[in-house]
């Protein structure tokens, strides 16, 4: 049986996953589910019960085939759990859920000054103070019973564990609550009296404790399993750069349901409020400049559900005819967000089409994004768009002055988050990453000035 495995949970605003790695970070296994979201209720809320019931499940499975040392939660951002001894007080809000209109007005005065959290002022729950602030003034029995509020990873390594914990790249990450240019909590968490309700600090590598025995007993997994504090998904895939970047420039891409530019060592000073621009804090406790879009999900509306795989000669065509999908095509988020969603030009007659619109329409607004950044060094794609045959390759001949790479591991946040089980002792793992052949058909500088034309001046 293979000894030293680690279990990575990833939950994603689509899926769930689990994954069974060895300690070269070979893949043993993998599990997933969708992330559904329960529409009755107090509010939309995530199904943390369904989650639960399935994790169990597959640990069981897993601990037949290795021996699992750690246990690694890494989760999407913009979501916390407010629970006692008791678990949950409250339904863990979905962040995409309307607010009232009325309580965000009367959040506006609470939330601290762009240049203090760098978190811009996003729509529905996708900055979490106004997520806490509306539970709060809406339930505020409920909330009074709260012992801690828990980042969303924290919130699965103490249900494993049983220590509460904070993380600070959960905690920084467009939430309102963190103070970017300090490294400490907001001012709006000094308002509201809320600073004792988050747990003690810890390191996203932090061995909290043991599985909980009754889960150890339950499961097979053994009794010294450790549970790590764990990590904000697109900052675990920023983990294996961090460890070798030094001082250099560079850029990762992070591709799912949201496609997150984080540029390394760019200028905050670019950053705009009104552009979806902000700055998360990696798990070393320092300021990254990041711009995103819902790539993943855009995509999939352009394409289809069941997508087809065009050929170049359907991206030239649509180049030539000069079709041109304009955002937004997503409800929340991005450059452009509010905006509404246009196909102009001759409309895809195919579901080939449909994948070569799509495709264009992701490079035109990541080029957008970058160049927004002003992204330097080199660029390294990782996630669902590394499926994608042309992404890349028409992205390298956008932007030849950098060097554009293709990361071999379809979820860098899976191997972000192994990487924390070893990261005081990481073996020595070959590149991730590929080198990019470029691909320009026809016209397409031609069809980028058109298509920026179009979008900068709706």
């Amino acid at each position: 049986m293979t000894q030293n495995a680690s279990i990575v949970l990833d939950i994603g605003k689509t899926n769930v996953k689990l994954s069974l790695l060895d300690a070269q970070a070979n893949t043993l296994a993998e599990q997933r589910c969708p992330n559904n979201i329960v529409q009755d209720g107090v509010y939309p809320h995530h199904d943390t019960e369904r989650i639960w019931s399935w994790m169990l499940q597959i640990f069981s499975e897993f601990s037949r085939i290795a021996k699992v040392s750690a246990i690694i939660p890494v989760t999407h951002g913009a979501t916390a759990a407010l629970v006692n001894g008791n678990g949950l007080v409250l339904p863990v809000l979905d962040y995409e859920a309307e607010l009232p209109e009325q309580d965000n007005h009367q959040y506006q005065p609470l939330r601290p000054p762009y240049q203090q959290s760098y978190s811009p002022d996003l729509p529905a729950g996708l900055n979490l103070g106004r997520q806490l602030v509306w539970l709060q003034n809406n339930y505020p029995q409920e909330f009074a019973k709260a012992s801690h509020v828990l980042m969303y990873p924290q919130y699965w390594a103490w249900r494993l564990s049983g220590v509460a914990a904070t993380e600070v790249s959960s905690l920084g990450c467009h939430t309102d609550l963190w103070d970017t240019s300090q490294q400490t909590y907001s001012t709006l968490v000094e308002k509201k009296g809320w600073t004792s309700l988050f747990p003690p600090m810890q390191k996203a590598w932090t061995r909290l404790a043991r599985i909980r025995a009754t889960l150890a007993r339950e499961t097979g997994l053994p009794a010294d399993c450790q549970i790590i504090c764990g990590v904000h998904d697109s900052n675990a895939s920023l983990l294996r750069h961090l460890k070798d970047a030094g001082n250099k420039h560079r850029t990762v891409l992070s591709t799912g349901t949201w496609t997150i530019a984080a540029a390394l060592g760019a200028d905050q000073e670019r950053l705009d409020e009104h552009a979806d621009m902000l700055a998360n804090t990696n798990v070393l406790g320092k300021a990254v400049s990041c711009m995103r879009f819902m790539g993943g999900r855009e995509f999939a509306i352009l394409a289809g559900q069941e997508p087809v795989t065009c050929t170049p000669s359907d991206i030239s065509k649509l180049i030539s005819q000069n079709t041109f999908a304009l955002p937004c095509f997503a409800e929340s988020g991005g450059p452009f967000s509010g905006q509404l969603a246009k196909i102009s030009g001759q409309a895809p007659e195919n579901m080939q089409e449909r994948y070569a619109l799509a495709t264009l329409y992701c490079v035109l607004m990541t080029d957008y994004c970058l160049e927004k950044l002003g992204s330097e060094g080199d660029i390294i794609i990782e996630g669902s768009f590394t499926n994608n045959p042309y992404l890349a390759a028409m992205l390298a001949s956008l932007r030849p002055q950098q060097n554009i790479e293709l990361s071999n591991d379809t979820s860098g946040t899976t191997y972000g988050a192994w990487m924390l089980h070893h990261w005081e002792n990481l073996p020595d793992l070959d590149s991730q990453a590929g080198a990019v052949s470029k691909l320009e058909p026809p016209g397409l500088l031609t069809y980028k000035a058109k298509w920026r034309e179009l979008v900068t001046s709706r």
